[in-house]
């Protein structure tokens, strides 16, 4: 039996406003975790056990300083969910501009680095620490994303390794959860209209659907409990088996 019982555990979770994020910060309250829930939007979440705040982790600078406010309550972090990212519209190098470019790596690479680095002394001092990155399937293979969207998450991956084989021997325990085709805001332009593309999407994925961010949530849940002690630097896939043809 999979233990699912968090009390006594700080979380912190980032993008807990919507979608992937906001289903893991209701699951991890639901199993008894205290919550630190950062978005650029407000969180609409009310539970006792959680803390929320608003930051947009495009500005480096901003992140920086929040950082080093909460300095002294990050120190109670046992799991840290990196899981705020952002789109690019699927676009090709050339429609790129660097300033799009750059926005991407901020958000889906730099600010989980920032977070990470900040958190680090204290998950290893612990000797149970644990991050889960949110990667996606474009962070194993092309066509996922745009080419900044890709580059972000093929890089988070193997920050997410690197780490993994560094600090595996002192109880530091890193994985990252790779979606395809979960339905959240972040994907509302796909079922726009008559929902072509979001139908074309349900199509060409061998389960012939969307998955719902509560079965990501529940992914989390079973990554960071006991019973998964032994799968480290792992990206592992939720894509209804795209990533299998």
């Amino acid at each position: 039996m999979i233990d699912q019982n968090y009390t006594g555990q700080t979380v912190l979770i980032t993008g807990a406003a919507s979608g992937i994020g906001q289903a893991q910060t209701q699951a991890y309250l639901d199993a008894g975790a205290t919550v630190i829930a950062v978005d650029k939007q407000p969180i609409r979440l009310e539970h006792q056990a959680l803390s929320k705040f608003e930051l947009d982790l495009v500005d480096a600078n901003s992140v920086k300083q929040w950082l080093h406010q909460m300095s002294d309550a990050l120190l109670a972090v046992d799991i840290f969910l990196s899981t705020a990212g952002i789109l690019d519209a699927f676009q090709p190098a050339l429609e790129e501009d660097e300033a799009l470019f750059q926005q991407v790596m901020q958000v889906n690479l730099y600010a989980p680095i920032q977070i990470t680095m900040a958190l680090l002394p204290s998950l290893l001092e612990k000797e149970h620490g644990q991050i889960l990155y949110m990667a996606s399937i474009a962070g194993l293979i092309a066509g996922g994303g745009g080419a900044a969207y890709t580059t972000s998450k093929h890089a988070l991956v193997g920050w997410m390794r690197q780490l993994a084989l560094d600090y595996a021997g002192q109880g530091l325990r890193v994985n990252a959860i790779a979606p395809g085709a979960i339905e959240t805001p972040m994907n509302a332009a796909d079922f726009a209209g008559d929902g072509a593309m979001a139908k074309s999407v349900a199509a060409t994925t061998p389960t012939q659907r969307w998955a719902q961010p509560e079965e990501v949530a529940n992914l989390s849940l079973y990554l960071t409990s006991p019973q998964a002690s032994y799968i480290q630097g792992q990206a592992v896939p939720i894509d209804g088996g795209w990533t299998i043809k």
